[in-house]
């Protein structure tokens, strides 16, 4: 976690998730109602080959009620280069915000020669609603090989090299709820309403591996369990925030909430450096790499007592040290809320960011990073899983965002939570004000990727077995 002008750099746009999966479809016409939706297509990659394929889509309304876009579901089809090829979603840019398009890759139950794949878009509920007539605008799609290798689209049945600029196009479905509303899939084949790859029972836990599971079971701060599982109370002065700040380990608590033991980081201040406290609490040993990462946090846009306004940033990350500037073997994974704003941004805001390498001085960034301008007030389930080629963030079981191999870790890193003002410009006033940021557990498994529903399925396991602690993670 660094100082306000890490988000200099102009971020590489939101990608996605790619799943493989399978589903059973036959041909349907398109169909007009009170709530009906049809789909325009433009091409911006024409060649018969390229390095990824470009379907730039916009969805029109063109029923006479108001259409939520989280109802919506579109499907572009086509022909994979080989069996065993796999797929990677990307989104360039969007008028409504890539955070809030998903893209996830499933398998025709019956192939033709023009299909035996699909890719299907979905959207969040930060997507918002089309009036009667109006469309999303521009939604700059993408995907590609995952060995990154040319791809062929022109046997694809949903590319049309001729498309240079928006048209209707009925070879690009859509399902409004459990209706399909526009367009035809190949011969043989319908859209159902969602894919129907693996997806893990909500009692599956995952694949078996060394792990971390705290449940945040502590007396206060300065219970010895603490540092026996490995934990550090920040107590050292300096940065990231507010110059003169300190960090107090006595504003890190615990307590019940809903039955479950939770840890509580306030952040507080009365407007000066000398009055300001953050907090953090973070893993000594740097042990966790690749392997799936997840929190259950609660962020909280406004104060607990005074005026509301400061320039907050509510957190769940992994770390290790820049042993120089730009060197390339630093790591950083963030989620960071901003309930307020900061580094540019008017109001709330949540990042998920991957971090290569920076030069603090003068300031140098090389990260990704995917984000959503809208309130995350409440509880949320975190999840980053990092493999050998992807990092995907997850926010409540949904995809927020896929980041490129280049920013894989290559060194260990520690695991952290803080909360911590960004400067004192937010809410200049000298009235005292604090700030909760709570967190329920936090889960490791090392070199293994489970889906949100297969961490939930395991979380629940341990407070079945009455296991509130367990690190079985290898040093080194």
């Amino acid at each position: 976690m660094r100082t306000p002008n890490r988000r200099t750099t102009a971020a590489l746009a939101l990608a996605l998730t790619a799943g493989l999966g399978s589903a059973a479809l036959t041909a349907l016409p398109a169909s007009a109602a009170a709530e009906s939706v049809k789909v325009q297509y433009r091409t911006s990659a024409v060649g018969a080959t390229a390095d990824q394929v470009e379907p730039w889509l916009k969805v029109v309304n063109n029923g006479t009620a108001a259409v939520p876009l989280s109802q919506v579901k579109l499907r572009y089809y086509f022909k994979a280069d080989a069996a065993t090829t796999q797929y990677r979603f990307a989104c360039s840019w969007a008028v409504r915000g890539c955070a809030h398009i998903t893209g996830t890759f499933g398998t025709l139950a019956n192939p033709t020669a023009t299909a035996d794949r699909y890719l299907e878009i979905s959207f969040t509920g930060g997507a918002g609603t089309l009036a009667p007539g109006a469309d999303t605008g521009d939604m700059q799609l993408r995907f590609h090989r995952a060995d990154w290798q040319a791809l062929n689209q022109s046997d694809d049945y949903s590319f049309d090299a001729s498309r240079t600029a928006y048209g209707d196009f009925a070879k690009v479905t859509a399902k409004l709820g459990a209706a399909t509303v526009w367009g035809t899939a190949p011969g043989g084949n319908t859209p159902d309403p969602t894919p129907t790859g693996p997806t893990p029972s909500p009692t599956d836990p995952g694949p078996a591996g060394a792990a971390l599971f705290d449940d945040f079971n502590y007396a206060s701060h300065t219970d010895p369990a603490i540092t026996a599982h490995g934990w550090s109370v920040r107590s050292n002065a300096g940065g990231p925030g507010v110059p003169g700040a300190t960090w107090a380990p006595e504003n890190v608590t615990f307590g019940l909430e809903s039955g479950n033991s939770v840890m509580n980081l306030e952040t507080s201040t009365a407007g000066s450096g000398q009055s300001t406290k953050h907090t953090e609490i973070l893993t000594r040993a740097t042990k966790f790499k690749n392997g799936t990462y997840a929190a259950r946090v609660k962020f909280s846009d406004a104060p607990t007592h005074g005026p509301d306004g400061d320039h907050l940033v509510q957190t769940f990350f992994t770390i290790n040290d820049l042993k120089a500037p730009m060197a390339d073997d630093y790591a950083e994974y963030d989620f960071e809320y901003l309930p307020n704003g900061g580094w540019g941004e008017p109001a709330n805001i949540l990042y998920a960011t991957s971090w290569e390498t920076y030069r603090p001085d003068p300031w140098e960034a090389v990260n990704q990073h995917s984000e959503a301008r809208t309130s995350y007030a409440g509880w949320h389930d975190l999840v980053l899983t990092i493999d050998d080629n992807t990092l995907t963030y997850y926010v409540d079981g949904q995809v927020f965002g896929t980041h490129d191999a280049r920013y894989l870790p290559e060194r260990p890193m520690s695991i952290n939570f803080n909360q911590w003002l960004i400067d004192l410009n937010g809410q200049p006033g000298s009235t005292p004000r604090a700030y909760d940021q709570k967190v329920d557990y936090v889960l490791h498994v090392k070199d293994r990727v489970l889906t949100p529903a297969q961490v939930a399925a395991r979380v629940g396991a341990y407070r079945t077995a009455g296991t509130t602690f367990q690190d079985t993670v290898p040093n080194g």
